[in-house]
């Protein structure tokens, strides 16, 4: 069975063993991951950074996070969305981010949809807060019942890149499950965050 937890970090705090060592996944884990994100920006950018991590490690995705933000307009979807072949073609040259052709005409594809999604509901976190989960897991799990239902829906109304597994991931990221391992000296900061989110 994978390891959960990790109780070694040097300042004596136990967190989930997947963070490791480093530095810049140590910080994303106690001030990003699974704590709610408000803002629509912001959680189209986790669906579009959690579909280009599909078969790479979420830290290769971190260490590119500042220059994604920057040639993806800080993840405006409105601006993102009028990104036509000249941008995707500029953005397949970009070392800075991971080119690969389907992901980036993936995003522009999900700000179209971001922007659709937006105007029905008021909000994109209007729309995810539906598939919120309330209980806590006790174990690691690539997706589950919530991941795959909002996969469905999320295909269903044209967006690409958000298999279940894709979606559990960024449900997990943003505060809709909080999967902090149980011992995990962040899992009740996290649970606090997502009640005064309600």
């Amino acid at each position: 069975m994978t390891e959960l937890l990790r109780s070694t970090h040097a300042d004596g705090r136990a967190r989930c063993a997947w963070c490791g060592d480093d530095p810049l996944y140590v910080e994303y884990h106690d001030r990003e991951w699974g704590f709610p994100v408000r803002e629509d920006r912001r959680l189209y950018e986790k669906v579009c950074l959690e579909g280009f991590q599909s078969g790479l490690s979420w830290l290769t995705i971190l260490r590119k996070r500042a220059r994604f933000r920057e040639v993806f307009a800080d993840f405006d979807f409105e601006r993102v969305a009028r990104f036509g072949k000249r941008e995707v073609e500029r953005l397949l040259a970009d070392p800075g981010i991971v080119r690969h052709r389907g992901k980036i005409e993936s995003t522009v594809n999900n700000a179209r949809r971001a922007r659709e999604l937006a105007d029905e509901w008021s909000s994109l976190r209007a729309f995810f807060g539906r598939f919120r989960v309330e209980r806590a897991f006790d174990g690691w799990l690539p997706q589950t019942e919530e991941s795959r239902a909002l996969s469905k829906e999320l295909k269903r109304r044209g967006w690409s890149y958000v298999g279940p597994t894709t979606m559990h991931a960024f449900m997990q990221a943003v505060g809709l499950v909080n999967d902090h391992a149980a011992g995990c000296s962040f899992r009740a900061v996290a649970e606090r965050g997502r009640r005064k989110a309600r």
